[in-house]
């Protein structure tokens, strides 16, 4: 008898493991003559900020990381020398370290508030459609374009005994009130610096928050304006919420901006009077430029760096979205 063959089943590839076929744009693109010429083409375009990057954020780092754990000066024959954590020591028993974060802290809990809160009121004032808008963006977005150098050089002749300030003080009241040294008294200077301060930056702060209130949707106040909501309503249930991630931008930038005061400090007071304005920043560039001790200065450039980190970090885990 013969045997009839059994059918067999077909052999069906296994594509379970098997890599997935190229898409027809992928090689055409890499058949293309001129795609290695556009691939060279990007990273030469990028090369230029990537050296700069690397010369003058990236390499000092590294450099001011290492030097903050030697003995060595800004010119001086003899070798350097690791010394370990006394540089450290030797900073957080420095009265003057402490009063620098002392007044680091006072401007930025004075400065982060104010400048935050008059950059947006400034942003509402100009986000709307009227004839002149873009004359009163231009006004309050000048001081920003304005060298710092100039802006305190300029107040720093307003802050004088005889300056303006004192003399419109001194014709408003008639000649009854005479305006101090607000420079020379330690207990106006920083107040004075942060007068400054808010006026120069409000402008930048304001186009962030402008950018955001240009974001949220009208058909939200539309739906807002039907149930009669009054302007203060929409603002807390519709404009402050769409600012959520607008604000955590802003008040993380003027924090680290504050934390780093140094022009305004260099240019006007240079830290005094009685220390009543030096920062963190101006210490360690007066330390490892006047004084010369490279390595104290990077030990206190280290020490900012990790209470900047500390302070972003809890400033953002504060402003992050409710689940």
């Amino acid at each position: 008898m013969a045997t009839v063959p059994l059918p067999t089943r077909p052999r069906v590839p296994d594509t379970q493991h098997a890599a997935p076929p190229p898409s027809d744009a992928t090689n055409s693109a890499r058949r293309r003559p001129g795609f290695r010429r556009e691939q060279l083409s990007g990273w030469g375009m990028i090369a230029p900020a990537a050296v700069l990057l690397l010369a003058f954020v990236f390499i000092p780092a590294i450099l001011g990381f290492g030097l903050a754990f030697t003995n060595a000066r800004l010119i001086s024959p003899r070798p350097i020398e690791f010394v370990g954590l006394d540089n450290f020591a030797r900073l957080f028993t420095d009265p003057t370290f402490y009063r620098a974060l002392l007044n680091v802290a006072y401007f930025t809990v004075v400065i982060v508030p104010v400048q935050s809160g008059l950059a947006l009121v400034m942003a509402l004032l100009i986000n709307k459609k009227f004839r002149g808008v873009n004359f009163f963006r231009t006004v309050y977005f000048l001081p920003v374009v304005t060298s710092m150098v100039v802006v305190s050089l300029l107040w720093l002749f307003m802050y004088r005994k005889d300056g303006l300030i004192n003399e419109i003080l001194s014709t408003v009241s008639f000649g009854l009130v005479s305006g101090p040294d607000w420079l020379g008294d330690p207990n106006t200077a920083m107040p004075a610096i942060i007068v400054l301060s808010i006026w120069q930056a409000a402008g930048f702060h304001m186009i962030i928050w402008l950018a955001g209130l240009q974001g949220i949707s009208g058909e939200l106040y539309e739906a807002s304006q039907l149930d009669g909501t009054s302007r203060w309503q929409q603002f807390r249930y519709v404009t402050w919420p769409g600012l959520f991630h607008t604000r955590s931008l802003v008040l993380v930038t003027i924090t680290i901006q504050a934390l780093g005061l140094f022009d305004q400090i260099s240019v006007m007071t240079q830290g005094g009077p009685m220390d009543s304005t030096t920062t963190i920043v101006y210490e360690a560039v007066r330390s490892g430029y006047r004084q010369q001790e490279t390595s104290y200065a990077s030990a206190i450039s280290l020490v900012f760096f990790v209470l900047v980190l500390i302070v972003s970090a809890v400033q953002r885990h504060l402003t992050r979205e409710k689940d």
